[in-house]
């Protein structure tokens, strides 16, 4: 099933066992990953007051600072730490992108675009869109662990400096990335105490290193302190552990089984076997975080450590469910995997996140390094990533047969808190012979993932890749990828591209008889022609051929996508009252089967057929329902749609300051896809450009450009609030159900006794900066142009506001 009409233009786990839950195969909500946010410090953050302040200063003069240093110095820390910092310094905020999982190069991009939360659904390359994203952004961009793909993510970082003059990157890595203009800043390791006298444990604890190992101590052993007794070992284990932070934090987990005495003891008693040879002139960093890896995995079980090595196959977490499936057998009795689980968190080879009850594990890139080093050694890799894959392909199997119903929603949280092994496993697929057939099954699966998380670039590309390295005779696999690569270049847009493909898959599947894919191919065909040229009814017979197959075979998520998209075709050509049948089918269809995604479709469809109807009261209230149903699925190309209809209805009402509002509004949204109007709904073009000037003829260019700039400034949340919002008049903006931040709240008040921004700044000790931030969220709220309307504003409904 495909959700989406055409938009292009062809032709023809815990510290113990008990608190880590097994869910089987039933799914858990997870909340979407990569929103690119800074993470909350899960402990506390120890010194570096020294580095946070040169790094701010670093940050403030130049645009480009990379931190360097050897793993397990705490470069990652330091860089999030000194990003929050600085974070009031730009516009649009900080985010963040963690690379140290990511192996191929052609997803770097692609990766920037996904924690930037733009949708991307044109045909441009990633580094494109970037590259217009940022363009007009102030945003500190932090690219975590570069080392491994340092040409690649020099080469994109120079593109997006020079096409984005507000940008600055903060990059940490093993290495320059060697980009003109860097500033490197090295990261030491933590003071540690020197000298044969040592001072006693009161002035131990101003080291950093002593510091963070009594932190991370009293968090295994409550009951730990610096004392006269143990004051001694503590200062020369820090010291033997050269200061590095993760060994540090490794060491300290130990304290829950040995006393410091015998961990300093074990330490030393290893260290010394370095001190001639070969690895005595590796550097002494490496050289230590690596005994203290060899230490640790000595003194995990055999079991912990067959797992400690068979986890390191998973990029971005996993929970136990997963674990038990990729890593038991061959010594690992399924049954003992969440007491393993347990055991590796207790000695921090394993870190616990838990989220919205539901608990998911993961290793720190050096942790996962050293297991997966040491798991290449026994040979088992390509065997264990094997697993990996076919356990995320049972898992996206289970999304695609519980799809089209009531536990979507939950489905596609799964899988996109999943996203970066399934990139891990499609991976596997593409560089590993033999297995590119099992690929295309993972990459087309669920049909509409791709569309529905709005990654038709990366989409297109896994299938491509897979395309080309898998045989001709792959069966029904291939038939479905090849007409998913074809729709993917329809809604991309990519006329050129997407012609050939949509007749291969046509002649493929009607070759093969494979009925199913030959009812996706008409209908989309159908698309393709029909939304592109709204006059051509030829794509009405596309629509009703692609129906009758998916009938025939009781598709009812092919029928009820197909239905929908008829029905925006039959709307469109002019016959309303065809179309509303078409859609309400639709809507009664997913409606029966408790599905979202369609049904979001189906009734934007009945909306549209309704509008057309001359019922634009109606046809508004079915605009918001469909809008709630898109929330969960954060569909930016939807809910544009959903925009465009609404302000058809304001500027055919005559309130042409909202309609004003709402084009700034469809302008950000149509940005944040990386995509235009023009490229991707070209059926509703003719209606915008004809609402579009009759609002600049009521307004006047210049207010017209003035009122489209604050809805411009809107974020995507705030857009969907606006449009639920109940509006009977364009003054509802400004009622009292518009909701300021408290802060926001302040300084509206503060606007309405007169005082311009640089007073306000003073008067509330912010930055000027911030306060212009403020003032401009407050007027894109309440959907006013002026200071004076915040001022009668504020005098009739802000002194009820909490």
């Amino acid at each position: 099933m495909e959700a989406i009409p055409h938009m292009g233009n062809p032709t023809s786990a815990t510290g113990s066992p008990a608190e880590v839950r097994d869910r089987s195969t039933t799914p858990v909500a997870v909340p979407a990953v990569g929103t690119g946010r800074l993470p909350a410090e899960v402990a506390g953050f120890v010194g570096r007051r020294g580095e946070l302040g040169e790094i701010g200063r670093l940050l403030a003069s130049s645009r480009l600072l990379t931190l360097v240093g050897p793993g397990g110095v705490g470069k990652t820390r330091l860089a999030l730490r000194a990003a929050a910092a600085a974070e009031p310094s730009f516009r649009d905020g900080v985010r963040l992108v963690e690379l140290a999982r990511l192996r191929d190069p052609l997803l770097l991009a692609q990766s920037v675009v996904d924690v930037l939360d733009v949708q991307d659904r044109s045909d441009r390359s990633a580094a494109e869109v970037l590259s217009a994203h940022l363009a007009d952004r102030e945003l500190l961009l932090v690219l975590d662990n570069c080392e491994h793909l340092a040409g690649p993510t020099a080469h994109l970082v120079e593109t997006l400096l020079r096409a984005a003059p507000g940008l600055t990157v903060l990059a940490t890595s093993r290495q320059a990335l060697g980009v003109i203009g860097e500033h490197l800043f090295t990261v030491p390791p933590m003071r540690v105490p020197t000298g044969e006298r040592l001072p006693g444990p009161r002035a131990l604890l101003r080291y950093e290193a002593v510091s963070l190992f009594v932190q991370r101590a009293s968090a295994v052993l409550p009951e730990f302190t610096v004392s006269d007794a143990n004051a001694d070992s503590v200062a020369r284990l820090v010291a033997a552990l050269d200061g590095l932070p993760l060994a540090i934090e490794l060491a300290a987990s130990w304290l829950r089984v040995l006393p410091v005495d015998e961990v300093l003891h074990r330490l030393t008693d290893r260290f010394a076997l370095l001190d001639t040879g070969a690895v005595a002139a590796a550097q002494p960093a490496r050289r230590t975080l690596r005994e203290l890896m060899d230490w640790s995995f000595d003194l995990c079980s055999p079991q912990e450590r067959l797992l400690w090595e068979r986890v390191s196959v998973f990029s971005g977490g996993f929970d136990l469910a997963a674990a038990e499936a990729v890593c038991s057998g061959d010594g690992i009795p399924r049954s003992a995997v969440l007491a393993l689980v347990a055991g590796l968190v207790d000695k921090s080879v394993l870190i616990r996140q838990e989220t919205s009850g539901s608990v998911r594990c993961q290793l720190l890139e050096t942790v996962r390094e050293y297991g997966y080093g040491r798991l290449e050694q026994t040979g088992a890799s390509t065997e264990i990533r094997r697993r990996h894959r076919d356990h995320f392909g049972r898992l996206a199997d289970q999304a695609q047969a519980n799809w089209f119903g009531a536990d979507q929603v939950v489905w596609f949280d799964r899988l996109r808190a999943d996203h970066a092994n399934l990139r891990a496993a499609l991976e596997f697929c593409v560089t590993e012979p033999g297995e590119a057939d099992s690929g295309l099954a993972l990459a087309s699966t669920p049909r509409d993932y791709w569309v529905a998380v709005g990654s038709l670039a990366e989409g297109r590309q896994w299938l491509t890749r897979l395309l080309a390295a898998a045989p001709d005779d792959a069966g029904p696999v291939r038939t479905r990828a090849m007409g998913l690569n074809a729709w993917f270049a329809v809604l991309q847009g990519n006329e050129t591209e997407a012609e050939p493909l949509l007749t291969q898959h046509v002649e493929r599947a009607e070759r093969l008889a494979d009925a199913s894919e030959t009812a996706w191919a008409l209908q989309y065909i159908g698309a393709a022609m029909g939304f592109a040229n709204p006059d051509d009814t030829n794509a009405i017979t596309f629509f009703e051929g692609a129906a009758a197959g998916h009938r025939e075979l009781d598709d009812m998520e092919g029928l009820t996508s197909d239905l929908f998209m008829q029905a925006i075709g039959e709307a469109l050509i002019g016959d309303v009252g065809r179309a509303l049948d078409l859609s309400r089918e639709a809507v009664s269809l997913s409606d029966a089967a408790g599905e979202s995604f369609v049904r979001s479709y189906a009734i934007f469809s009945m909306a549209l057929a309704t509008w057309r109807n001359g019922d634009r009261a109606a046809a508004t209230a079915l605009v918001r329902e469909a809008v709630k149903l898109k929330q969960s699925f954060h569909d930016r190309w939807g809910l544009a749609l959903c925009v465009e209809l609404t302000f058809w209805t304001a500027a055919e009402d005559g309130h042409y300051d909202r309609a004003a509002y709402l084009l700034g509004a469809l302008h950000a949204l149509w940005e944040g896809l990386g995509a235009s109007l023009e490229e991707s709904v070209p059926f509703m073009i003719e209606g915008h450009e004809r609402y579009v000037a009759q609002v600049r003829e009521a307004l006047g260019g210049r207010a017209l450009q003035q009122t489209s700039e604050r809805g411009a400034r809107l974020t995507p949340e705030q857009i969907v609030e606006d449009i639920l919002r109940d509006e009977t008049a364009p003054t509802a903006v400004g009622a009292p159900g518009a909701r300021l931040t408290r802060r926001e709240l302040q300084v509206a008040k503060l606007v309405a006794q007169g005082m311009s921004n640089k007073e306000i700044a003073a008067g509330l000790v912010i930055s000027l900066r911030t306060v212009e931030n403020h003032v401009e969220h407050v007027l894109a709220k309440l959907g006013f142009s002026s200071r004076t309307q915040v001022a009668v504003w504020v005098s009739q409904h802000a002194a009820d506001r909490p």
